[in-house]
């Protein structure tokens, strides 16, 4: 029998922020589709407090307006919004490795979900995603920098499922990326670190893309 313990995941709000922000790249909530407050709500399976508040972080970033009687409207992406936001990801999550091998910050948290990933994998891979998610979320958290933890939260958006990938193949594909990461992690070598998780970003973001060509 399977001892699978819980892993930590973001706050409800950034998870919420997360979802939408998922769901607009992949193209599953299509430019110029209205989101009422209590419907997404619902939706996501939450109270409307964090969805107001993911909808102010969305709003930010130019994915949605805010409609004070309607909720809010998608604005959408396009290639070059994708290209900014994975790229603007992928230096500061390479970053944050760097500043936990720079810090000898305990890798704890890290390997919980390198170590749960593997069984999940082999036993219900659909759990994957919220692993891949903490996976993420602990090495934020390892930098001890609470304005990088906001800053990369704010920008998380999930699975990076590309057109022609199965959710199989995106699973596995991403759990090895990790397993390389969590290696240099281990090793303490700061300049690897920083670009096996660079390159696993921007993997991640010219996955995407194919969904726009």
């Amino acid at each position: 029998m399977l001892n699978l313990k819980p892993v930590k995941l973001m706050p409800v709000r950034e998870q919420a922020a997360s979802s939408l922000r998922e769901a607009i790249i992949n193209r599953s909530l299509h430019e110029g589709e209205v989101l009422p407050l209590e419907a997404t709500a619902r939706a996501l399976g939450v109270s409307a407090t964090p969805v107001r508040e993911a909808f102010q972080i969305l709003a930010r970033d130019g994915l949605i307006e805010l409609s004070q009687n309607r909720g809010a409207v998608v604005v959408g992406f396009n290639e070059k919004t994708i290209r900014d936001h994975y790229e603007l990801r992928a230096e500061l999550e390479a970053w944050a490795c760097k500043l936990v091998c720079e810090n000898e910050a305990s890798l704890e948290g890290i390997e919980h979900c390198i170590t749960q990933a593997r069984e999940v994998l082999k036993s219900n891979p659909e759990r994957y995603p919220d692993y891949n998610q903490s996976f993420h979320y602990n090495i934020w958290l390892a930098t001890d920098n609470t304005r990088l933890l906001n800053t990369i939260s704010e920008l998380w958006n999930g699975l990076s499922l590309g057109a022609n990938t199965t959710r199989a193949e995106y699973f596995t594909k991403s759990h090895a990326e990790h397993e390389a990461i969590f290696s240099k992690l281990q090793r303490r070598n700061a300049s690897g670190a920083y670009r096996a998780m660079h390159r696993h970003i921007i993997r991640s973001m010219n996955d995407i893309l194919t969904r726009y060509v």
